[in-house]
Parts: structure tokens; C-alpha cells; sequence
């Protein structure tokens, strides 16, 4: 009989080698039918189960074709009406994700604090709740073992993150109608067969609201029964004043975030209600380097030896935010790999965990060698980085005239009309750009030859932008694989693994970099393409970055290493790529953070620090070039409105944000602050195949002139392009200028 219970909370369902991303984009090409995905789905879970198989617990539901509070609002009948007309499930299903040529997509925000995108749920006056699909039920029945259990978002978190509709003013006053479908989903689970369920509600880890902290009482009153138990989970964060209510819910089992706070689980044992049981989230799952054996031990023993078998170990969250498997990793550098543990290899962890409780002590000495081993790499420290971080002066951080000087100097240098239109970026990555580039890297294709390519390309971009009418152009990015691994590439202090994909929502997947040490920039890295734009076009050229922040968020970045001097490093090296670019005739560069809203803190408290040193790193890397030279910004896919007053601060001339997803609802907060640079609200939903026609465009103008004034509003989709084909692009492009030149016209 084991010491303790181990189990999961959530697995990667992309796949080993991203089969299901294959799958969902041959079936929505129409190249493989809905029998065949389903088929690549179910091998999938198969693996994940055997993967598995040495927990005491495995989860089922963890699944999803596309992101799993889409898959909760299908189970409880929350299908926006506009979609109600698609007879197929699938299909509907599809559509509400990325909209089809009647429909807008429903808006799509980040998951708390990561880079994963959920599909957020619009909820109506209208909203009638019923049990509607089978999902959860099929694959309950489809694991045959007995250490299933079944997991749902709970009723509180899902209510927090949706979207008010139409007449309704308040999402919570739904929960009378919620519950009993919830109740409804737990009864038919216990007459399948099931021991436990685990309901999420991570919405713990944020400042809970009065009606939020009333929602959740009156919900673990109505849910228990008691045929089924349920393991009530929070994760992302501590749970601080949140800590009493939480265990004050009827639940039978709690599951917290253990290595957030590690003091605070002081305070556990007192809340913790007698018989029950106590989870411990001691496995990173949001991060890819090895845990400490003998810290998370010292976390786990006082705990056991007051609970004991009433102590569970799992990772403190889902596992999909990590890659699958160390296991056809071939190519990192040995010393990093051995540093290394992806979700395969975090479940062994907890096996080893629980060996080393159990009194085998082999774990924990390898454990402890690797741990000094990398304590001691060389690798960490770099003597003149770190002198060039200590000598950096509040200078540096500033540009040398305020705004409505470079302003002035800008509009003379570009001489651009009012409504100036642009895109965010990148271009359509064909199956040719990625066939060549494949090719080349793989040492099959020629340095000469895939220059060639690439300038064909990049003056084939530039043409079809001029004949579209963009004002500011980009060269499309056809040499970029994705957004930071490009940068990261050529940077020290990254590695890469060549199968650690990760999914961000849908089928789009990325493969963060592995910052390993101290990072520096040893030569230019986009110049070279920038400046060949530059000098094929006739208009101004932006020059394309990602920002300090956003190459952190989306990086594994070392555990301890502290996050504010990496951060530092690499808004030095975007600051000398920024400096190179507008030394190469560059005059607009855009600096690109759309991670920066991602990385804040749930919590208030935790805010202010946060944004300190974020702004700091984005200014530090702007603030080298003379005011002629027009920096920009982009941020997408979160809600930035309580930020707003730090995203100003952040002084870039033109800020890009997305808002034609979520209905130009980001506008608002323009009512009541007074945005001081340029900003360009987006006015096309690039994750939707849908072309809008031209007077859709002028509409979104329109709505965006009563709060944004004409001198400072600028035209443009509301992220880049690669994913799009090139049909799509021209259409919608087209119809974006057309708009802008008819309101033009008509403001004349």
C-alpha cells in the first residue's frame, strides 16, 4: 500500500508531435473527414492514458479539439443564438471558435496568467442551460480502468470569464439556472461508475468579488451528493485571503497550488475539514525544469506526518502548458537536457517523490547531483552583461523629448495621411516559405539559393501591399518561423527543443525557448531583411521586434535565475537591434509585447511590482533612437483596460491592440482615460477565416472615431497575418483601405 496517492490534473492533448494541429487543419481544409479526426483524437487519449497509467488518479475531459471552456459551454447549452442554425455539433462548434462566412467567432482572451487563449462564453437574458452533449460521458466510458476521474471547469469560474449579452447585467444571476445542469452532469457520472470528479475554480487565485465569494458558497451548498466526491481545485496561485472560504466549501478533497506560497501551507492543516482529503500541487506545470527533490520534500513531510494517507501529490496544475516529452529530444545541449523535465517526464517525478517518501533514497541523490551541477554551470554568468545591467541609468530608460515633440518630427519624416493604415506584421507562411525553410535548415537548400527565395518573396509582399494602398509597410517576415523562437535563435543564453510544442489555442501551437543562462545579443538579427524592405520600397517600412517581455513570457525561462535581470538582458539586446534597424534607414519600428497583460499577477497586491519592471524593460528597449525614428507597439487577446494608464506609460508613438473580437468593447475605457500617443484599434479578426466587407470596416472606424480622436487613430488588423492564406489577406486588406479612403473623404 502506497504512502501516498499521486495523480494529474490535466494532460497535453496535442499530441506527441502536434498530430491532433494536423488533423483539425486537414478536417477544416476538408482534405480528412470528421471519422478520421475523431480517430486521431481517441489514439491520442489512449496514449495519454498509458502515459499515465503508474497515477492513482487520471483525468478525463482534460481533452479538447480546441479549448476547454468552449467544450464547457457546448456540455451546458451556451451556444451564442447566431450559431444555433449550424445542425452539425462539430461544425457549431468549429464556428463559434473561428466563425464562418454569416458569423463573427466568439472572442477569444488568455487563460489567467498564461499563453493559452479560451473561447469566452456569451451569456444572455436568454441563456437557457441544458445538459447538450455527451463528451464528458463518452470518454469517461472510453478509459476502461478504474483511476478515472472526470474534470469540470466549475460554475464560478465560468461565470467569471464570460461575457454579459444583449439585456444581462449580471452573469451570476444565471447560477439558479446552472447548477441543476451541473448537479444533472454529476448525477449521471455517478451512475456511470465514477468515485470522484474534479472541479476546477481557479478562479480562487484572483481578488474575489462579494457576489463572486456568495457564488461559490451558495455552489458547493446545492452540488455535493453523496454517491460522488469532488476533489474541489485551485491552481495559478495562492490562495492568501482567499484560504478559509475555499475549505470552508463542502467538497471532499482540495487541491492548492503548493509552490506559490509554500508558507502559506501553514495555515492548511487548521482549514482543512476532518476526513478530508489534501492535494498538493508540488509539481511545476507551467514550467519545464527539474523540480528539487529536497525542497519539495521539506513542503510535503509536515503535512504527512499530520494527514498521512489523507495527503495526495499531483503538479499544481494542468500539465498542457508544458511539452509532452523529453524523449526524442536529441538535439539540446546535454548539460541543459539534463536539467529538463517535460510532462512524460513530471510524471515521474511524482513517482520518484513518492519512492523517496517511501524510503528509497537513489532519487533524491541524482536529484541533488543535477541540481548542483547546474549551480555551478558556467553558462549562468556572464561578467560583462551583467556590468552593462548595473551600469544602466534613468536615462536610459527615457526617449529624449516627450511625444508631442517626436510627433511633430514623425509626421514631417513620414508624411502620412490622417487614418494612416498598416498591419501588424507578418504575412501568409505558405506551404512553400515553410517548405524552403525547412529545406534550408536542414542543410538541403543553399544559403544563396534561400536568399534568392527569400527576396522574391519579401518583394512580392511589398508589391501587394502598395497595390492594396497600405500607407506603412512590413517585408511579411517570410524568413520567421514563429515570433519568438526566431529571436531566440539568435540570441545566447537559448536553447531549443525540436518537439517541446505547446499549444495556444486551437491548432496554433508554439515552441517557447529554453533560456538557460545569461542572455546577449552577439550580432544584428533582422537587419538584414529589414534593410533589403527598405530599400524596395518606395514608402515608409516598419521594422518588426518582439519585445522583452513578451520573449520572457513566452520562454521557459530558468527557475533561478531572477526574472528582472533576464529581463533587463534582453531589452538590451532588443535596444541594440532597435539602434541597428533606424542606422539602416528604418523609420518606423515596432516593438511588439502582446504578452505583457498575459504575465500580471492575479492578484492586486502583486500588481504594481509586476508592471514596474515590464514597462522599465519595454521602455529600456525603445528609448536609444532619435525622435524621428516612430516606435510601435502590439497587444492582443486580453483585456488591457486595467492596465491602460501603464500601457500609456510605456510611451511607444502607436499602440496596435485588438478589438474587433471582442465587438470594440476595449474602446470603452477611452470614455474615461485620455490615451496621449497614437493608437490603432484593430478593425479585423485575423483568427477568422471570414472576409468583412468594406462597410463592416467603416462601421468599426466609425465606432473608434467617438472616442479616439481622427489625428491620432490609425487603421489596421488586430494581429499578424501568417496564419491566414493569401486570398483571405488581399480580400480583407483591400476592404480595410476602401473603408479608410471613403471616411477620409468623407472627414475631408
Amino acid at each position: 500500500m502506497s504512502i501516498v496517492k499521486i495523480h494529474n490534473l490535466g494532460f497535453p492533448r496535442i499530441g506527441r508531435k502536434r498530430e491532433l494541429k494536423k488533423s483539425l487543419e486537414s478536417y477544416w481544409k476538408k482534405q480528412s473527414s470528421a471519422k478520421e479526426l475523431e480517430d486521431c483524437a481517441a489514439a491520442l487519449r489512449a496514449d495519454s492514458r498509458q502515459v499515465q497509467s503508474q497515477l492513482d488518479f487520471i483525468p478525463v475531459n482534460d481533452f479538447s479539439y480546441y479549448d476547454q471552456i468552449l467544450d464547457m459551454s457546448c456540455l451546458l447549452g451556451a451556444v451564442p443564438q447566431r450559431f444555433h442554425k449550424t445542425k452539425n455539433k462539430l461544425e457549431a462548434y468549429f464556428d463559434i471558435a473561428r466563425g464562418n462566412d454569416c458569423s463573427c467567432a466568439s472572442e477569444m482572451t488568455k487563460w489567467f496568467d498564461t499563453n493559452y487563449h479560451y473561447i469566452v462564453p456569451e451569456l444572455s437574458e436568454k441563456t437557457n442551460f441544458s445538459l447538450s452533449t455527451k463528451k464528458i460521458f463518452n470518454e469517461f466510458l472510453e478509459h476502461h480502468g478504474n483511476n478515472k476521474r472526470p474534470v469540470l471547469i466549475g460554475p464560478v469560474t465560468y461565470l467569471s470569464l464570460a461575457r454579459e449579452t444583449g439585456s444581462l447585467q449580471d452573469r451570476f444571476s444565471l447560477l439558479d439556472s446552472l447548477l441543476p445542469v451541473y448537479k444533472e452532469i454529476l448525477d449521471r457520472l455517478q451512475e456511470l461508475g465514477a468515485e470522484w470528479v474534479q472541479i476546477d475554480e481557479p478562479i480562487f487565485s484572483s481578488d474575489l468579488s462579494e457576489r463572486q465569494k456568495e457564488a461559490l458558497t451558495q455552489s458547493y451548498r446545492y452540488l455535493p451528493t453523496k454517491g460522488i466526491k469532488i476533489l474541489l481545485t485551485n491552481y495559478f496561485g495562492a490562495l492568501r485571503e482567499n484560504l478559509p472560504l475555499f475549505f470552508s466549501l463542502e467538497a471532499a478533497g482540495y487541491h492548492i497550488d503548493a509552490l506559490k506560497e509554500p508558507d502559506e501551507l501553514s495555515l492548511v492543516a487548521s482549514h482543512l475539514p476532518e476526513e478530508s482529503i489534501l492535494s498538493l500541487g508540488v509539481i511545476d506545470g507551467r514550467n519545464i525544469w527539474r523540480s528539487d527533490y529536497s525542497q519539495v520534500i521539506k513542503i510535503i513531510k509536515p503535512l504527512l506526518a499530520k494527514l498521512g494517507k489523507r495527503l495526495w501529490l499531483a503538479p499544481n496544475c494542468s500539465l498542457m502548458h508544458v511539452p509532452y516529452s523529453l524523449e526524442h529530444e536529441h538535439k539540446l545541449p546535454k548539460e541543459v537536457k539534463k536539467w529538463l523535465a517535460f510532462a512524460e517526464e513530471k510524471l515521474q517525478e511524482l513517482v520518484d517523490l513518492r519512492a523517496i517518501l517511501e524510503g528509497n533514497e537513489k532519487p533524491l541523490i541524482d536529484n541533488h547531483k543535477i541540481h548542483k551541477e547546474r549551480s555551478l554551470a558556467a553558462s549562468t554568468f556572464v561578467r560583462e552583461i551583467r556590468e552593462r545591467c548595473y551600469k544602466l541609468e534613468e536615462n536610459d530608460y527615457k526617449r529624449s523629448a516627450a511625444f508631442s515633440i517626436r510627433n511633430i518630427e514623425q509626421a514631417e519624416e513620414l508624411k502620412l495621411p490622417p487614418l494612416p493604415t498598416t498591419t501588424i506584421g507578418s504575412f501568409p507562411q505558405t506551404a512553400e516559405i515553410r517548405q524552403k525553410r525547412a529545406l534550408y535548415k536542414k542543410g538541403l537548400l543553399s544559403t544563396e539559393n534561400y536568399d534568392e527565395f527569400l527576396k522574391k518573396e519579401i518583394i512580392k509582399c511589398i508589391d501587394i501591399q502598395n497595390e492594396i494602398g497600405l500607407d506603412v509597410l512590413v517585408h511579411g517576415e517570410a524568413e520567421r518561423n514563429d515570433m519568438v523562437e526566431y529571436f531566440g535563435e539568435q540570441l545566447e543564453g537559448f536553447c531549443f527543443s525540436q518537439f517541446g510544442w505547446v499549444q495556444s489555442y486551437g491548432s496554433r501551437c508554439v515552441k517557447p525557448p529554453i533560456i538557460y543562462g545569461d542572455v546577449s545579443r552577439p550580432k544584428p538579427m533582422t537587419v538584414k531583411w529589414s534593410q533589403f524592405a527598405r530599400e524596395n520600397s518606395n514608402k515608409p517600412m516598419k521594422g518588426m521586434l518582439t519585445g522583452p517581455v513578451t520573449i520572457l513570457q513566452w520562454s521557459f525561462v530558468r527557475n533561478d535565475l531572477e526574472i528582472t535581470d533576464i529581463a533587463r538582458q534582453v531589452a538590451l539586446a532588443i535596444r541594440d537591434e532597435v539602434c541597428d534597424l533606424e542606422a539602416a534607414g528604418l523609420e518606423v519600428i515596432q516593438v511588439d509585447e502582446p504578452a505583457l497583460r498575459e504575465g500580471l499577477p492575479l492578484q492586486e497586491s502583486d500588481k504594481a511590482i509586476y508592471l514596474q519592471w515590464s514597462v522599465d524593460a519595454f521602455r529600456l528597449s525603445t528609448a536609444g533612437v532619435k525622435n524621428s525614428t516612430q516606435i510601435h507597439t502590439h497587444m492582443c487577446y486580453a483585456d488591457f483596460n486595467e492596465i491602460i494608464e501603464q500601457i500609456a506609460a510605456m510611451d511607444a508613438d502607436v499602440i496596435s491592440l485588438e478589438a474587433s473580437r471582442s465587438d470594440q468593447a476595449l474602446l470603452e475605457v477611452f470614455k474615461f482615460f485620455n490615451y496621449p500617443n497614437d493608437i490603432g484599434p484593430g478593425v479585423y479578426d485575423i483568427h477568422s477565416p471570414r472576409i468583412p466587407a468594406s462597410i463592416e470596416f467603416q462601421g468599426n472606424l466609425e465606432a473608434a472615431l467617438k472616442y479616439i480622436p481622427l489625428e491620432r487613430l490609425w487603421v489596421n488588423p488586430d494581429c499578424g497575418l501568417k496564419t491566414r492564406n493569401w486570398d483571405e489577406v488581399s480580400k480583407a486588406l483591400n476592404n480595410m483601405v476602401q473603408a479608410t479612403k471613403k471616411l477620409r473623404l468623407q472627414l475631408a
